[in-house]
């Protein structure tokens, strides 16, 4: 197999082809469409990530925009340009009051604002795409989780690299038992969404066609500032928006590592470096987990990731020899040899020598977006339901929370979702919203 080493997100959606999954789902019927019928759909956010979800649901024949959510109204001329015929709101609220007839949606919007928007619309009976990290908080994925397997939601997290034939290679050779017992796991990404500055201390206009007081939504409420400092793209940096480089793409790069372990919950967190400060998330994080074992690891087996400049130590990086560490990647790190796994590029079975004849398995690419659009009309199932994506979110957020007590081990008690020995890290599993926003079951 011949893969590029660095495939951007559009790239790699772009070489993906529908097929079957094994992934145990069970669908509502409340709300499903028949298999011959189109979905009513809307999306909540217009443009960024969200416009190019748009295209990618709506390349399906079987699913029809019929409206979407936009603060930022400033940012709905392209949508409307290729769907003239769409409603635009700038409430969500209002959205999903008054569209009676919507079957399906994409929640694509800052990080905050996830849970909320996915929790209403589950509510109402309709299916959800949301985007990576499912929310902002633990407590949020558990009852997004919950919810959607009691109402029998058809849901689908957006880490549609998930769907990529490199990742389902790796996790093929993994589950294989090409390397043994896996032992101890190493994963990095080399993007820098965090801040080591101050907040600036200062109130700006606040742009025509733009509604802040929406766009904070469950967060609290602040003055607006201007220059990009939250809105449209750094919001990923400030602690009550985004969950920082860790959060962006540690449910992409960790997916893998979920899905070929079998991991469940954590049994502690340790966060070495990477602390934030009052407003920001921090940089270069070194956060270390111990998972019980599965049936292909060890007894436990330990998670360790790195983000910004921090990488793996020396001894870790020269079990790939004189090759230079990816960008962005893992290290498995098993009984009978090492798998590295550069992001989206081909895996690597070390020694060399020992996997020369090793036959490599190739379970194909899958389409993400259209798998739950046809999982949506009864046809099929989705590979990244809550049933498990929530749980990947679950522990990437447990990363995120650590870096605030940097050189502390919490320990984590998954089924009570508690911090068991530190209070001031068990009181940020949950967030509570800003009054008026408040939604049931949040």
């Amino acid at each position: 197999m011949t893969t590029p080493s660095r495939l951007t997100r559009r790239g790699a959606m772009k070489t993906m082809a529908a097929a079957g999954i094994a992934v145990p789902f069970v669908f509502s019927d409340m709300s499903l469409a028949k298999p011959n019928e189109t979905l009513n759909h809307a999306s909540f956010g217009a443009n960024g990530m969200a416009l190019s979800d748009i295209g990618s649901l709506t390349a399906s024949k079987n699913l029809r925009l019929v409206a979407v959510a936009e603060v930022d109204l400033s940012r709905v001329a392209a949508v409307r340009k290729r769907f003239p015929n769409v409603r635009v709101y700038q409430d969500w609220r209002q959205l999903l009051d008054k569209e009676k007839g919507l079957n399906s949606c994409n929640i694509s919007t800052p990080d905050h604002m996830h849970a909320p928007i996915t929790m209403r619309a589950m509510q109402q009976g309709l299916h959800v795409y949301t985007q990576k990290p499912l929310t902002q908080t633990i407590y949020e994925a558990r009852q997004l989780t919950r919810v959607a397997r009691d109402r029998r939601i058809v849901s689908q997290m957006g880490i549609q690299i998930h769907s990529h034939v490199v990742h389902r290679t790796v996790v093929a050779m993994i589950q294989g038992g090409a390397i043994g017992k896996v032992r101890e796991v190493h994963s990095w990404s080399d993007k820098t969404w965090g801040d080591a500055a101050a907040r600036p201390n200062r109130k700006d206009p606040v742009p025509a066609n733009f509604n802040w007081d929406h766009w904070l939504g469950v967060a609290a409420s602040r003055d607006f500032i201007a220059g990009g400092y939250y809105h449209p793209g750094n919001w990923r940096k400030r602690l009550d928006f985004g969950t920082g480089t860790f959060g962006d793409m540690g449910c992409h790069i960790l997916d893998p590592v979920f899905s070929s372990l079998s991991l469940t919950q954590p049994i502690s967190v340790r966060a070495e470096a990477g602390a934030p400060n009052a407003h920001n998330w921090g940089l270069h994080c070194i956060v270390r987990y111990t998972f019980p074992g599965t049936k292909v690891t060890t007894d436990r087996v330990t998670l360790t990731w790195y983000d910004g400049s921090a990488r793996p130590p020396a001894e870790v990086r020269n079990r790939i020899g004189k090759r230079n560490l990816s960008g962005q990647g893992s290290l498995y790190i098993g009984t009978d040899g090492v798998l590295y796994s550069p992001y989206i590029a081909a895996p690597i079975l070390l020694p060399e020598e020992k996997f020369r004849d090793y036959k490599r398995p190739n379970p194909g690419n899958r389409d993400h977006y259209l798998e739950w659009v046809d999982a949506c009309r009864g046809v099929g199932r989705t590979s990244t339901p809550f049933d498990y994506s929530g749980n990947l979110t679950e522990s990437v957020l447990l990363g995120c929370l650590a870096t605030r007590f940097v050189k502390t081990t919490l320990n984590w008690d998954g089924a009570k979702l508690q911090v068991t020995n530190n209070k001031d890290a068990n009181a940020l599993v949950r967030r509570r919203y800003r009054k008026g926003w408040e939604v049931n079951g949040l």
